[in-house]
């Protein structure tokens, strides 16, 4: 399995297959707006302009599952992103990460990276390091920051 057999709604509503990132590195975070992790944002954004013209790409998913810290829609969302961090990383529509109601390629995360963070997401920030191959290689913590595994990707690019 690999991310590509899925699919996620676009921050602004179009259905796209993750099959359109195969042959990047990609990295894919769940955000929050109003988290105290947010000034993350800074350094992803950071990493995808240093990384995009190599083959990189951070993907975004907001959620709203920890203390209703992403509870605008997707619209306000996107706006605060940009205007309050300048993200020009490509942001999906809001998707529970846990329970039953998870998105499918959550689902699928939180199985094949379970070790030693749990299966189970904590926080927001959680942070998935693909291959260009669509294989997870790596899960980081919510405090975790980007700048701190960016060798790791510059190894996978």
């Amino acid at each position: 399995m690999s991310i590509y057999q899925f699919n996620a709604q676009t921050i602004d509503h179009k259905e796209k297959s993750l099959e359109d990132y195969k042959g990047k590195v990609v990295l894919i975070v769940n955000t929050a707006t109003k988290c105290g992790l947010k000034n993350q944002f800074n350094s992803l954004e950071t990493l995808y302009q240093n990384y995009k013209d190599e083959g990189f790409v951070v993907l975004g998913f907001p959620s709203n599952q920890f203390l209703n810290q992403e509870p605008g829609t997707d619209e306000e969302v996107s706006q605060a992103c940009q205007l309050n961090f300048g993200v020009t990383f490509p942001l999906f529509s809001k998707v529970n990460v846990n329970g039953k109601n998870a998105h499918p390629l959550f689902r699928y995360l939180t199985i094949e990276q379970s070790s030693l963070l749990g299966g189970t997401i904590k926080w927001n920030f959680t942070k998935f390091l693909i291959d260009r191959e669509g294989h997870l290689v790596s899960r980081f913590a919510p405090k975790t920051k980007p700048e701190t595994f960016e060798k790791d990707i510059v190894k996978l690019l």
